[in-house]
């Protein structure tokens, strides 16, 4: 079993940056990818960025140049930096980690709030 702690939401302006972090609680290995993705009230979750056990990013056009997914393997966590934020990037972000059907854990959420 695995733990993902997520946090570093919180209430920032329109334009400033948050980090959010999602820490495991144990070394993880077969790691396929991990993700973030964002939930907007009344709406679907939604992938946000991806980062592959090789090391591939990829993102949502609607963060690619804004947002930056990074994995610090010795401390087993996950980063997203999030810079230029928009109202419309407000929402509760969870962070999965995927190794196959049987290692799919998320984290609990972490609510990101942008003021205009």
């Amino acid at each position: 079993q695995v733990q993902l702690v997520e946090s570093g939401g919180g209430l920032v302006q329109a334009g400033n940056s948050l980090r959010l972090s999602c820490a495991a609680s144990r070394n993880i290995f077969n790691i396929i990818f991990i993700r973030w993705y964002c939930q907007a009230p009344g709406k679907q979750r939604e992938l946000v960025a991806t980062i592959t056990s090789a090391g591939i990013t990829g993102y949502a056009d609607s963060v690619k140049g804004r947002f930056t997914i990074s994995r610090d393997n010795a401390k087993n966590t996950v980063y997203l930096q999030m810079n230029s934020l928009k109202p419309e990037d407000t929402a509760v972000y969870y962070c999965r980690y995927f190794g196959g059907a049987s290692f799919d854990y998320w984290g609990q959420g972490t609510q990101v709030t942008v003021s205009s």
